[in-house]
């Protein structure tokens, strides 16, 4: 599909000079020389980038501006004008202007303008930056988006398109459940890597050793049990981009080969004296602060400097309120899509009730908590009644010191039952031990190939089964694992 540029602009003699230059990029051109036509255009059109002249006959540019950005908040505008005025700029800037150039036009300036505003509406758009619900789509419920209006978020969507096509590293900082390989995956799939490989890897899980090789590779017979050579997630990425989350985890050992990565692109496998060379650009995430970190010895500061080239914090979800409808709203029409339930929406009192929740895990516990309120709900829009007892049930949980339970998880799970249980023996009678057996070893296997990066003989190693146990339950339990 064509990318749609609006070029409004009352000198006839720009419009055939910028169409001339543009009607050969592989563009579709919407000309306009009428303010309202172009608002109109906007509505009915919904171009990617909109080039708008500040002086106009019968309406101001930046009238126009405020008007066609109420009705596409993502869509790009670059404001023009014959007249160098500062104020004129800050006001463009201030109305949500994409950029602010200068008659007469650089046009190798315009033309790169152009470009990164196209990808930057493109993201937006991936990304749903909108503050109207009926905008999402049925296809977006699928996949994992991120969503989000809030002054926070329009900053990162912003900063995305500027550093997305980059090979620059980044690190990504904010806690748990706020979205941070989602980030990672925006800015992959705005680069200009986003025909190579992807590959993500969660340092946490798995131990320095087993992570070495994970990232590396080894050569057979390198330590035991490894009977061929093992091509690691570096070599695998080749041209691509690596994710590497929880990064403050990796042991000291790993932080110096990753460093060497990072400066010569260069490494050797585990039990290899072969000097790998590789092009990859690394995206790094972490949800405990490096800085103190290095304040205590724990992670290197040479390391931490060459990470946070470009650094990126992702807002908990106590800093970014606001966005819980529009979040909400996603997880129902998901959901409810997953599960053929009809649901109308979510009661008020609800909603509120939402609002003021701490969430200490973020989106992910959001998007956990509505799952399980539409799993159970009979009726046809989400009530108080349908959450109370899954969010006192994470209160609880929380409360457990994991220190004193040792290998007894007894008391983590009645704390984690027990405000619930009688809405589950309502629901499920005579089926109760049946079904909660089979949503605890769901969530285990699910959650062990999640940490594992999908990798079935990672994953069975966390969990102590067989690979063949953990087939038949990937199977069972329709669990996916696409990119294993």
């Amino acid at each position: 599909m064509k990318s749609k540029l609006l070029i409004l602009d009352d000198d006839h003699s720009i419009l055939q000079m910028l169409k001339t230059v543009f009607e050969s990029a592989e563009m579709e051109l919407l000309l306009e020389s009428d303010a309202d036509s172009a608002v109109r255009r906007v509505l009915v059109d919904r171009p990617h980038v909109a080039i708008v002249d500040i002086s106009l006959p019968n309406k101001s540019g930046l009238e126009v501006l405020r008007e066609i950005k109420k009705i596409d908040p993502g869509l790009a505008v670059i404001m023009t004008t014959g007249h160098q005025t500062t104020q004129n700029a800050i006001e463009a800037m201030k109305h949500g202007a994409y950029d602010y150039m200068t008659k007469p036009f650089d046009i190798k300036k315009l033309k790169s303008v152009i470009e990164k505003a196209i990808a930057t509406n493109l993201l937006h758009r991936k990304v749903r930056y909108t503050r109207e619900s009926e905008a999402l789509k049925g296809e977006d419920f699928d996949a994992d988006i991120m969503i989000g209006s809030s002054p926070e978020m329009i900053e990162i969507w912003k900063m995305v398109g500027k550093v997305a096509d980059s090979d620059t590293t980044v690190l990504i900082q904010g806690d748990s459940g706020t979205g941070k390989e989602l980030l990672a995956r925006a800015l992959y799939d705005n680069s200009r890597r986003k025909n190579r490989p992807f590959l993500a890897v969660n340092c946490a899980a798995m131990p320095e050793t087993l992570l070495e090789s994970e990232l590396f590779g080894h050569e057979k017979g390198a330590f035991t049990d490894a009977h061929v050579r093992r091509i690691g997630k570096f070599e695998q990425c080749d041209g691509g981009t690596i994710f590497l989350d929880e990064i403050g985890e990796m042991s000291p050992a790993n932080q110096g080969k990753l460093l060497r990565v990072l400066e010569n692109q260069e490494f050797e496998r585990v039990g290899g004296n072969e000097t790998i060379k590789v092009d990859v650009r690394l995206i790094a995430a972490t949800n405990k602060s490096l800085v103190n970190m290095v304040r205590e010895k724990q992670f290197r500061m040479d390391l931490f400097y060459r990470l946070r080239v470009v650094s990126f914090y992702l807002p908990s979800l106590r800093e970014r309120s606001e966005d819980i409808p529009l979040l909400v709203d996603l997880f129902i029409k998901k959901f409810s899509r997953k599960y053929d339930k009809k649901l109308r929406g979510i009661a008020p009192a609800a909603l509120e009730m939402l609002m003021k929740h701490h969430w200490e895990g973020n989106i992910r516990e959001l998007k956990n908590v509505v799952n399980s309120a539409i799993v159970f709900c009979k009726s046809d829009v989400l009530m108080p009644e349908d959450f109370e007892g899954f969010m006192e049930a994470k209160a609880g949980f929380r409360e457990v010191d994991l220190e004193t339970v040792g290998d007894d998880y007894y008391a983590v799970f009645w704390q984690m039952l027990e405000p619930i249980f009688d809405n589950i023996v309502s629901r499920n009678r005579g089926t109760v031990y049946e079904n909660v057996n089979m949503g605890l070893e769901k969530a285990l296997i699910q959650m062990a190939m999640e940490k594992s990066n999908n990798n079935q003989v990672l994953a069975s190693k966390i969990l102590g089964i067989s690979r063949n146990t953990l087939r038949d339950r990937l199977e069972r339990y329709r669990i996916s694992i696409d990119g294993a």
